[in-house]
């Protein structure tokens, strides 16, 4: 390959066959679907998502020398945009209801695209589903449970309005280059009832507070957060000397509802 990839930009390209056929399987594409990859690179899964001939074919590059590279390669079959993912309102482009998403995503940003996607209004009225490979350590924090090493913030936050589920984890070899560290597949369907926010800034806020001391018992970040915390610990059966990761999703949502009624 010339092209030397930049790791400034995150870029480990997909080059495993049967891994890229695992992906377009888990999309489920069919003729209506509007399909956007972000991150195509040299367009290995592009080439497999077209062959599926879904509706729309939607592209994101940033880096300008591969979204050159394919125009050449698919000219005007597909729609290419040569943007930063967290600056492109793709929303703009979509024609219809049936979106579903792909990314390999670059390990430098893949949370902030996560939740970008997460915080997009009307997402689960347009989207069936995004399936997205993360770094492994990132997506065992999303997929953790209670009481879990990894649980915290991102699973609270990502499980608010979608259903996450793991497919597998993918050895460095099946990149160029070879990251250090494995990668993991996963899917998400967003959830068409989740708890209704004023802004979901007030989440990641409410769960930065618990989790910025997270070996602290429960009372300190309720009590920064409420005059009336025992109040609230009584009405939501919060033990105040459990931790910050033994709290569900759920009381954490709950806890940001109340948080949200006593703000402007």
């Amino acid at each position: 390959m010339t092209f030397t990839p930049k790791k400034s930009l995150g870029q480990n390209f997909l080059i495993d066959n049967k891994v890229i056929k695992k992906i377009v399987e888990l999309g489920n594409i069919n003729h209506n679907d509007t399909v956007i990859e972000v991150g195509p690179g040299y367009g290995a899964l592009t080439t497999k998502l077209f062959e599926k001939k879904p509706k729309d074919l939607i592209v994101i590059e940033k880096d300008e020398e591969l979204a050159n590279n394919l125009k050449k390669k698919f000219g005007k079959k597909i729609k290419i945009i040569n943007q930063d993912m967290m600056l492109t309102s793709y929303e703009n482009h979509i024609k219809n209801n049936n979106l579903i998403i792909f990314g390999n995503l670059p390990y430098n940003i893949s949370t902030q695209i996560l939740a970008k996607w997460i915080k997009t209004d009307g997402i689960n009225k347009f989207c069936s589903r995004l399936v997205l490979m993360f770094q492994k350590e990132v997506a065992d924090r999303i997929i953790a449970t209670t009481n879990s090493k990894n649980y915290g913030r991102l699973s609270i936050f990502a499980n608010w309005r979608m259903k996450v589920e793991k497919i597998l984890d993918i050895e460095p070899e099946s990149f160029y280059p070879s990251p250090k560290v494995k990668s993991t597949l996963l899917v998400f369907v967003p959830k068409k009832n989740f708890f209704k926010f004023k802004n979901p800034k007030n989440l990641e806020h409410v769960t930065n507070i618990f989790f910025n001391q997270r070996r602290k018992m429960i009372k300190k970040p309720l009590k920064f957060l409420f005059k009336n915390f025992d109040e609230i610990s009584k009405k939501l059966s919060i033990d105040l000397k459990s931790r910050p990761q033994n709290l569900d999703h759920l009381t954490y949502y709950r806890i940001c509802e109340i948080y949200e009624s006593l703000i402007n």
